[in-house]
């Protein structure tokens, strides 16, 4: 296998030459530099990238932390930002930390022994200060830190006012509202917002809480049977796609038909509220602007050229489907 002084010897010149043309920096002849190139190319030399980013103090890699792949939500994101970090010449590694504090504290352990060059979560089991205490690069998806750690989520009070505007024109009475709260993190504000815009409006919300951190199917199934045994009259849901989506499932297999019977409104707006019958009616987050803004915002926390926003809010917009009827919302 060649070396770097293999090159230099082929190419003529010096190692620190060699060195120049490969990480790009320092000046360098343009003949010079082709000749570098063709005897990297005749030796089939490959750098050592471990090497090279021991020199530059960096690794190259990103961590991008979310609660479990299996969620269609987070699996998108995860996608979306390895593809984007990609663009920018970074590797992702992404680390799924199924509700364990344990796991989520390893990939931080990484971060302080600059395995990572910074890491991006949206897994929130660990409490605020073990995040604050770190002192690499972190950027939070929809939690907030504080000032210490920029934050980029979505405009989920807009969201919330949309999906209650959808249920008063859809003209519901009892509503059932699936929700998971976690401490710190924006998305709360979307259920807040909800239940305050119906109950203002005399609209009987029935609230059903699950863990907020439990995202595998069998317990979005067990939540909607239980709402199927327990509340009666309901005539509208809003949750988010996967236990709203196993709800009007057991409610249609009762009998219930919908939108005639029964109005749905779902949060994040993924793939699967567009495979299913009818077509899911959904306040849709943007998770391809939300992973380029998290990538985008790392690399610049990372490179420290540019300022870094506090909070980075992105829209939310309507996805009208056949779970509720076309309502006009610009014309109140």
């Amino acid at each position: 296998m060649a070396s770097i002084r293999d090159v230099a010897q082929r190419a003529g010149v010096g190692v620190g030459t060699v060195s120049r043309v490969l990480n790009g920096n320092g000046y360098v002849a343009e003949d010079t530099r082709k000749k570098i190139e063709m005897a990297i190319s005749e030796l089939e030399y490959t750098p050592n990238e471990l090497a090279r980013n021991l020199f530059r103090n960096k690794t190259g890699i990103i961590g991008v932390l979310v609660p479990d792949l299996d969620h269609p939500f987070f699996s998108a994101f995860a996608r979306e930002t390895e593809i984007a970090l990609y663009n920018n010449g970074y590797k992702a590694m992404i680390c799924n930390t199924i509700g364990s504090s344990n796991r989520e504290m390893d990939y931080l352990y990484m971060l302080d022994r600059n395995m990572v060059d910074g890491i991006i979560t949206g897994s929130h089991t660990l409490h605020v200060d073990e995040y604050l205490k770190r002192k690499g690069k972190i950027v939070s998806l929809d939690q907030e830190f504080g000032p210490e750690i920029p934050m980029v989520g979505s405009d989920h009070i807009s969201g919330g006012k949309l999906a209650a505007e959808i249920i008063l024109k859809n003209k519901c009475r009892k509503v059932l509202h699936i929700t998971g709260v976690a401490p710190n993190v924006a998305a709360n504000n979307r259920h807040a917002v909800f239940e305050a815009e119906l109950s203002s409006h005399g609209v009987d919300v029935v609230d059903m809480m699950m863990e907020w951190n439990m995202f595998d199917h069998q317990s979005y199934w067990d939540a909607a049977a239980e709402a199927i045994r327990k509340c009666d009259g309901i005539d509208g849901v809003f949750a988010a796609d996967q236990p709203a989506l196993c709800y009007m499932h057991l409610a249609m297999e009762a009998g219930r038909r919908v939108p005639e019977d029964l109005k749905v409104v779902t949060y994040d707006g993924m793939d699967i509220t567009r495979l299913c019958y009818p077509r899911v009616t959904s306040i849709c987050q943007d998770v391809r602007f939300l992973a380029e803004t998290c990538s985008k915002t790392m690399i610049k926390l990372i490179e420290g050229k540019e300022p870094v926003p506090q909070n980075q809010i992105l829209s939310v917009k309507i996805q009208q489907g056949g779970t509720t009827y076309p309502v006009d919302l610009d014309g109140k």
